[in-house]
């Protein structure tokens, strides 16, 4: 069983944490170290970047002693480091674009400020290192990237996190479960436009699939990229049978219903919906 390795308990839950640098390759223009702050630039990192201070909240000997460890994160942590895992330094806004066209279709897509928190709290635990890089004429830039440690640690998570079930958060069917409230015409004009909407993100999806096939290393982006336009056409042939279910629902209520003044339904069995996920028999039947 894969063995969750908690934050140190003895650190404290807000503020910074003063840790060693790693400086990063020298492939990038010339490192200035921990200078001014830019829009790059995650607020305490200076003081993090000092060098002394605590040991790293994992290290590469905690790791080691259990192939299958990782730290207990939030998936979204792992998302932002899973971006860094493809071979290159970047910096917050930079990442955030790359979640717009890739995890956004699939997971979701953070805002800058996410990202950012995510990457202090992924540096503090030593699994990514950043550096602060200066070109002609730009503003100074933060890069950040992955460790040996993050690479350990997302590959253990990656392989042995428990699967769990994805979270269903469908705003159209929320609007369609109080149908009741509403013609059958406004219902369908939801519909359709819930439509129009996922045939531009499928279209989307595909076209970035597309994109990705030069690079070599974005296989299985480009097979995650197929897979969410596979998605949203499914979904588009869900919500064309909803047009016609529409109706049926509609025709149903009308025939069998009793509203109240207001024109609410008058319930004919009240207090049932409390058994309606047991598994005895029907208390409405």
């Amino acid at each position: 069983m894969s063995r969750l390795l908690p934050t140190d308990p003895a650190q404290p839950a807000s503020g910074t944490v003063s840790l060693p640098v790693s400086v990063g390759s020298s492939l990038l223009p010339t490192e200035v170290g921990w200078g001014a702050g830019t829009e790059d630039e995650v607020p305490g990192s200076r003081e993090r970047g000092r060098a002394g201070g605590a040991a790293p909240l994992v290290s590469s000997a905690i790791m080691d002693s259990d192939v299958d460890s990782f730290p207990n994160l939030p998936a979204t942590s792992w998302a932002v480091l899973g971006m860094l895992a493809f071979g290159e330094e970047l910096t917050g806004n930079e990442l955030k674009k790359w979640a717009d066209w890739s995890i956004g279709f699939f997971y979701w897509s953070p805002s800058v400020s996410q990202i950012y928190g995510e990457l202090k709290k992924l540096e503090d635990l030593s699994l990514v290192r950043s550096r602060l890089v200066s070109e002609d004429g730009m503003r100074n830039r933060r890069l950040y990237r992955i460790t040996e440690e993050g690479v350990h640690a997302l590959r253990n998570w990656s392989a042995h996190a428990d699967v769990d079930m994805p979270v269903l958060k469908h705003g159209v069917m929320l609007r369609l479960w109080m149908g009741h409230l509403h013609e059958p015409a406004q219902l369908k004009r939801i519909v359709r436009a819930h439509i129009e909407n996922l045939r531009m993100r499928a279209e989307r999806a595909g076209r970035h699939a597309d994109r990705s096939d030069p690079e070599p290393g974005w296989a299985f982006t480009q097979m995650s990229l197929r897979w969410s336009q596979r998605y949203f056409e499914a979904e588009i042939e869900l919500a064309e049978q909803l047009l016609s279910d529409i109706d049926t629902a509609a025709e149903h209520y009308r025939a069998a219903v009793v509203t109240d003044e207001s024109g609410l339904p008058v319930p004919r069995h009240p207090g049932s919906w409390r058994a309606v996920g047991d598994d005895g028999p029907d208390p409405a039947r």
